[in-house]
Formats: structure tokens, C-alpha cells, sequence
């Protein structure tokens, strides 16, 4: 048995090259909070999450103060438990936002160190249901100064030239005749059996403004509508689902199964996007996982390729990953040693063990907007 002698986080922030768009606002930098989680046999695990554009310490001081004095002397392999210990001491100060975020990622860094420990790639440690690779959609298509239809075009189509079957990109800023021009041109250019996914960020107040988009984008056969309202707009989002033939998907910022499993029971989703460093970690993605199959419900993890390449590898009705081939958004990138690697649109499963990466330190600290504790 191993037992947690050391749990330490930290806060870094890491601006954006370039200042990004989505459908209402505009970010020019990222919070990431990272955290390490040591047992007594020396091994260690890595969790992290993104904290938002302004107080990602949020996040880190509830791994510190809130989860961290209910971790230390605990056997490693509890998991379970340990979740189940995290999320009664976190109930009066949220089931979601920062505070299920930190759960997520201590729970990451635990499953992290355990498959370390075993010396299995995570996926393995998981339950392995692809050994090689898996199949990977190419997300981008943001809202850029400067950038017409004709560039978003380009993009796309190199994309396509490099393999990916699927693309994505955003939707819902423009006037309909401008999203219009924008779709057109990126059908156009990868033909009509790659699939395009379309994000809208919660773009839309009222169903009739989200009905009148889908009726123009549907005969350029979209894959999916992606969180066309708010995320406690179940309600529109069951509606909209209900008057357009392209599925609706969601849930990239939910949390807890029991969340997903309104959207499910309300049918207002056909895809969940569920993220493990958001929902409550691998252990709750997992759970999420598994009640989606029953309804017979894909899921196609948001962001954190990283680390959701294990979790698609190990979930039989969990796809396709959705990849960033460059740094320019998912700046996160930039915060670790190892990256992955793409070949014909699918993603190479690491062979070393836990995640297959770990933080590079120095990158760590240039970024940091606190120390380890």
C-alpha cells in the first residue's frame, strides 16, 4: 500500500498570442492550475485544468485549503473513496466551477500516479479498448482580426490535406449572411465527406435566433450544433434538438453525472462533451461515460487532448478526441515536456506510463503566477 505524503498546486497564466474570439467574447490569456500528488513509494501524479481567463487561483487554493488536509495519509489506490470524501467536503462551496475542477484534477493526478506505479500507460491502467491510436477531429476555425472567410477556408482544408476526416470551427458571431459565407467556404474546400462541427459558445439567448441559424446552415450538412445556449438552458437546448435534424452537443462545462444525466433524460443532447478535468475527473468522466452508453449516447471529450486521448482510448462509445494541432489556443501546450503525435488524422497512444508527459519545469515557472504549495 502507498499513501499520500505530499499534495502541492500552483496557479500559471500564459497569454495568447494572439487576442481570440468566440461567438460573444474575446480571450488573451489562459489560467491554468496545476497540481502534484506524491505517495510514500516515491511515485507522483499530475493533475491540471484550465481555471479560466481571470482567477484561476480559485481553483488552486481549493486544492490547497479545501481537498488537500482530506488527501494526506490516504491509501493512493483509494479512488474511489477519495472522490467520494472530496466531493461531501466540497458541497457547501460548490458541485461545479472551481471547486469541481479541483476535484477533477487531484483526481487526474491520482489515477496518474497509480498507472505510474503499476508502470501502465493510462489507458491500460483504464481498461484499454484501442492499443495503437485513436481517431482524432481537427478543432479551430476561431473568430481572428483580419481573418475572411477564404483564410478560414485555407485552414480547414489543411486540415483535411493532413489526414483529419473532421474539422470544427466557430459559429454564431457574424450576421446570418456572414456565418453563411464563412460555412460555404469551408464545405467547399473539404468537400462533402469530412465532417464539420460547428461551436456556437453559447451564442444564443432565444430559440427562434438559434432556428433561424440551423436553417441556414443545414443544407452545408453540419455534424453537430455545439452549445447553442447557455449550459443551464437544458430546456432550449431539448427544444432546439427537437426542430433540427443536426444533433445538438453539449456539456464541455458540466459537471457531476447527475447533470448529464438530465441533459440525457430531457433528450437534449444526442453528443456529450464531457471533460475530466471539469466534470469531476477521470473517475466522474468515467461514470458519465458509462450512463451515456445506456442511452445509447456518444461522447466526444472537450479540449486537453493530452489527457483525454487515454479516456477515448478506454471508452467504447467515446470516438474521436478533439485536437489542436498547434499553441495558438490551447496554450497548454506549452506548459508540458512530451506532445503527441499525428499521423493521417488519429493521434499515437503514449507508451510510457501514467500520461505520458510531464510538466516542463522551467516553462512552469516563466509562466507562474505563484510557487508550489
Amino acid at each position: 500500500m502507498a499513501t499520500i505524503v505530499e499534495v502541492k498546486a500552483r496557479t500559471v497564466s500564459v497569454p495568447l498570442d494572439n487576442p481570440t474570439s468566440f461567438s460573444n467574447r474575446q480571450v488573451l490569456k489562459r489560467d491554468y492550475a496545476v497540481v502534484e500528488v506524491v505517495g510514500d513509494d516515491g511515485h507522483k501524479g499530475i493533475g491540471f485544468c484550465y481555471g479560466g481567463s481571470n482567477a484561476g487561483r480559485l481553483v488552486t487554493q481549493a486544492v490547497r485549503e479545501l481537498l488537500k488536509p482530506v488527501l494526506l495519509g490516504q491509501d493512493t489506490h483509494r479512488v474511489e473513496g477519495l472522490w467520494r470524501k472530496m466531493y461531501q467536503e466540497a458541497l457547501l462551496h460548490g458541485r461545479a466551477g472551481s471547486v469541481m475542477r479541483a476535484i477533477s484534477i487531484i483526481d487526474t493526478a491520482l489515477w496518474d500516479r497509480n498507472a505510474r506505479a503499476a508502470n501502465l500507460p493510462l489507458y491500460k491502467m483504464l481498461g484499454a479498448n484501442e492499443t495503437e491510436s485513436v481517431a482524432a477531429y481537427a478543432s479551430g476555425g476561431y473568430y481572428l482580426e483580419g481573418k475572411t472567410p477564404a483564410h478560414l477556408a485555407d485552414e480547414m482544408r489543411a486540415h483535411v490535406a493532413n489526414g483529419f476526416k473532421a474539422v470544427k470551427l466557430k459559429v454564431g458571431r457574424d450576421s446570418l449572411a456572414e456565418e453563411e459565407a464563412r460555412l460555404a467556404a469551408v464545405r467547399d474546400a473539404v468537400g462533402p465527406d469530412v465532417l464539420v462541427m460547428m461551436d456556437a459558445n453559447n451564442a444564443w439567448r432565444d430559440l427562434p435566433s438559434a432556428l433561424a441559424f440551423m436553417r441556414m446552415a443545414e443544407p452545408y450538412d453540419p455534424y453537430w450544433i455545439e452549445e447553442p445556449f447557455s449550459p443551464d438552458d437544458i430546456d432550449n437546448h431539448r427544444r432546439l434538438a427537437e426542430r433540427t435534424p443536426v444533433p445538438v452537443a453539449t456539456g464541455e462545462i458540466e459537471a457531476g453525472r447527475w447533470r448529464f444525466k438530465e441533459l440525457l433524460d430531457k433528450e437534449a443532447a444526442m453528443i456529450l462533451q464531457t471533460d475530466a478535468a471539469v466534470c469531476g475527473g477521470i473517475t466522474e468522466f468515467r461514470r458519465i461515460a458509462a450512463t451515456a452508453a445506456s442511452y445509447g449516447v456518444e461522447v466526444f471529450p472537450h479540449w486537453f487532448h493530452d489527457l483525454h486521448v487515454h479516456l477515448v482510448a478506454s471508452t467504447p462509445n467515446a470516438p474521436m478526441v478533439e485536437y489542436f494541432a498547434d499553441d495558438q489556443v490551447l496554450n497548454f501546450r506549452r506548459l508540458i515536456d512530451t506532445q503527441l503525435s499525428c499521423d493521417n488524422g488519429r493521434l499515437m497512444l503514449p507508451t510510457s506510463p501514467g500520461l505520458g508527459f510531464d510538466f516542463d519545469a522551467d516553462a512552469l515557472a516563466r509562466f507562474a503566477v505563484d510557487d508550489w504549495q
